[in-house]
Formats: structure tokens, C-alpha cells, sequence
């Protein structure tokens, strides 16, 4: 019955080779009590290994929040009440899904984020780090806004985790690349605001989540590796750097304080005179 099950939605674009470590983290599972649904938002489309557990959904890149709604509206059509969105540039430990969907359960009309290391060999920061820490240097765990600036800092990004950072706790922002929720989120909160082509989207949701009373989470049982933006041609690509930019203006210009919109208004034009570089 699907109603039991965790509907796991992903959204591809172009880079199949991810899909290897990812759909081999699926098969190793534990608790098989889920379902995948692939969306394939690809130009040229490659064909993708499908099993009893998933499901291929072909369509035109429309951009991330489309393909992310179109995953979660097949999943409520086919019945579930229980959503996973991840990324599939990660892999994880065989007691994934019993984490997760522990989470969720525990948590009902909430929305979780796990935590994230970097892949081995996708610090973005090598030099800092010892043969030993490899595996160990965190990416996410916990999410702040930034009003100031309307950006979303990570908690802990680029430390080596020593355990700082194992309480379950309240935040204020859960990156899309892992996000739970059940069906109590999306009757309060509605889907993906399909105007963020990429980026910033998942600000956007947390953001609406908020003002709707729905309760945001870090859960540090829940624990994923992320090839760091190997879906958009890898940290600082003119692609990363462009939706970037537009998405952090849109995002501000609906939510930030009147300073801070002004102050983005002013450097969204200066950055088209003198382009800047994009961090991580």
C-alpha cells in the first residue's frame, strides 16, 4: 500500500553519471519501503536503469520547481502521503530510508533536513583538509536567512565533524538537496514556486512553510554525501553563478527588508559592468 511508503522524488538533467552511486544507495536499503520517481528534465535523454521501485517521468526542462512538482503531483496521484526531495549527486548508508521516514513520522506537517558532508574529492576547500577528515567535512547542517543579504548560510560548512553539530533542532532554512515533508505540508503550503527556475526555490518553500505555521527541523540521523553541484557543471560555473544571481534578486525582492532590496537592485546591475566570481 502507498500510503506506508516514502515517495523519494529527484529531478535529472543531463548528468546520468551521478546516477550510479545514487541508485546503488537505493538498492542497498534496508527498509525497501519506498518509491522513486526519476524526473528526467534531460535534452538528450539517456535511457535510466528502472526497477519495481521506480518510476521514469520524461518531460521538457521547465526548471528545477517544475520538475520537483511534477515528481511530487505523480507521487499524490499514485497516493503517497510521504516525500523525500534529494538530490541525486549523493549517496548514503543503507539505514537512509529508516531515518528518514522515522522523521517524518515523528515530525508530521513539518519540514526535515538531514546532514550533508561533501563527497570525498568535492571539498571545496582540499588543501584544508588531512587524508583522516575526507568524509567527515560537512556541507549542511542546519540553514540560517541571511535578511541582510538575502542569502542562506549553511551551519557548519567546511568544518570537520567532531559531533558540534548531532542535536535535533528548529531552523529556519532546509536545503532542497534533502528535504522531507508529508502531505499535511503541501494542503498548507502548496508546491514549488515554478518562477526560480534553479536556486533559491527551497528558500522559497521554506519561506511560505514558515508563514504558514509549518515547523522546520535539522534531524542528524539522516545523513547524506553530496558531489557538490555536479548537476549544474560544478561550484562556480557560469550556470550556478547565473541562476544564482537572478533568483537571489527575485527571492529578495518578494521577502527582504526595503535596505535589502535596494542594496540587491544596486548590485545585480554592477555585477553586468564588473562580473564577480560565485562562492559555494
Amino acid at each position: 500500500m502507498t500510503k506506508n511508503k516514502l515517495a523519494l522524488i529527484t529531478v535529472i538533467y543531463e548528468n546520468y553519471t551521478v546516477l550510479t552511486d545514487f541508485l546503488g544507495s537505493l538498492r542497498d536499503q534496508i527498509n525497501k519501503n519506498f518509491h522513486l520517481f526519476i524526473v528526467d528534465l534531460s535534452k538528450n535523454k539517456e535511457k535510466i536503469e528502472k526497477t519495481k521501485q521506480s518510476t521514469i517521468i520524461a518531460e521538457v526542462n521547465k526548471g528545477y520547481s517544475y520538475g520537483v512538482n511534477i515528481g511530487l503531483k505523480n507521487a499524490l496521484n499514485d497516493g503517497y502521503k510521504y516525500f523525500c526531495v534529494i538530490n541525486n549527486d549523493v549517496y548514503f548508508k543503507e539505514d537512509f530510508t529508516i531515518n528518514a521516514f522515522r522523521s517524518i513520522l515523528n515530525h508530521p506537517s513539518s519540514i526535515i533536513g538531514g546532514k550533508i558532508y561533501y563527497a570525498p574529492g568535492f571539498e571545496y576547500h582540499k588543501e584544508r583538509y588531512t587524508k583522516s577528515d575526507i568524509g567527515k567535512v560537512i556541507w549542511y547542517t542546519g540553514g540560517k536567512i541571511d535578511w541582510d543579504h538575502a542569502l542562506t548560510p549553511h551551519v557548519g560548512v567546511d568544518e570537520i565533524d567532531h559531533g558540534q553539530y548531532d542535536n535535533f533542532k528548529e531552523i529556519d532554512f532546509v536545503n532542497g538537496a534533502l528535504m522531507l515533508f508529508d502531505k499535511l505540508v503541501i494542503d498548507k503550503v502548496g508546491f514549488w514556486d515554478e518562477s526560480y527556475f534553479l536556486y533559491f526555490e527551497d528558500a522559497d518553500f521554506c519561506v511560505r512553510a514558515k508563514k504558514a505555521g509549518v515547523k522546520l527541523f535539522y534531524d542528524p540521523s539522516i545523513i547524506i554525501w553530496h558531489k557538490n553541484a555536479q548537476s549544474t557543471g560544478g561550484s562556480g560555473s557560469k550556470l550556478q553563478q547565473k541562476y544564482q544571481r537572478i533568483n537571489r534578486l527575485r527571492f529578495g525582492l518578494k521577502y527582504a527588508p526595503i535596505k535589502t532590496k535596494l542594496h540587491l537592485i544596486k548590485n545585480y546591475f554592477l555585477d553586468f559592468i564588473h562580473p564577480q566570481g560565485a562562492g559555494h
